[in-house]
């Protein structure tokens, strides 16, 4: 993947970011928030204004793509590598979307905010407790521990507003964590999608929603390929309104 990945309304440059785009993130894009944006009949409707929060932002694409399809939305990006930030907030003055979007450079658990959130994304680090990464920026992207998920959860019922929902994708095993994590600080799980690679392979990440009061919470799955290097018809379609080649 080139340094600059061109999508069909904004452009990422992917420069000095630790972690270049990937198939998390633009799952996490194409997919959070959906309750807000669905219409009784399943129809996208336009959800008006709203506040939503990328928290570890890397170069941006969640924020964008939310931001394309939440076309009232004030998108706000945290991220803690100085370099990165720099690169994400580059890539939001030059977007379509400039005027409803800002970079915070810093500590997410150490930002003073008053703020409230309709909605809250990551795609976090989550190779928990696992060897160390010798590239000390790829280390901060990748690696954490347990208490980065709990001060997350924790942030979130705080910063959460009545009705808004935090969304994370995050590897299958750390689902019950989350779950009790999220009982503790008085969320109700909200749904999940379990995501798989093949339609006979086991699933390994989900994207997980919690709120504040869970609306019709239900367990959905996706197959990202229906054949070796062969796209499935449900992530063409998912990706269709950002991607070039679809």
């Amino acid at each position: 993947m080139g340094q600059v990945f061109q999508f069909k309304q904004f452009a990422v440059d992917q420069n000095n970011v630790p972690m270049r785009i990937n198939t998390d993130g633009v799952l996490l894009g194409a997919t959070a928030g959906f309750h807000q944006e669905e219409a009784v009949d399943g129809s996208a409707v336009n959800a008006g204004a709203m506040n939503i929060l990328d928290i570890g932002t890397g170069t941006g694409v969640i924020a964008l793509m939310l931001a394309q399809r939440f076309e009232q939305a004030k998108v706000w990006g945290v991220e803690i590598d100085e370099l990165a930030a720099e690169t994400a907030g580059m890539n939001f003055k030059q977007s379509p979307f400039k005027d409803r979007m800002q970079l915070v450079h810093g500590d997410i658990f150490h930002w003073q905010t008053e703020l409230h959130f309709d909605l809250i994304v990551s795609n976090p680090p989550f190779y928990i407790n696992s060897l160390h990464n010798p590239d000390q920026r790829k280390k901060v992207a990748k690696h954490t521990d347990d208490t980065f998920f709990k001060e997350m959860i924790k942030f979130a019922s705080e910063r959460l507003k009545a009705d808004g929902q935090i969304q994370l994708i995050v590897p299958i095993e750390m689902e019950q964590f989350l779950k009790d994590e999220a009982i503790a600080h008085g969320l109700e799980w909200n749904g999940q999608c379990n995501i798989r690679s093949f339609e006979d392979s086991d699933s390994f990440r989900c994207i997980i929603s919690f709120a504040r009061k869970a609306h019709q919470p239900k367990t959905e799955e996706f197959i990202i390929y229906k054949g070796r290097g062969i796209y499935s018809d449900a992530y063409n379609h998912l990706l269709e309104p950002f991607f070039l080649a679809f």
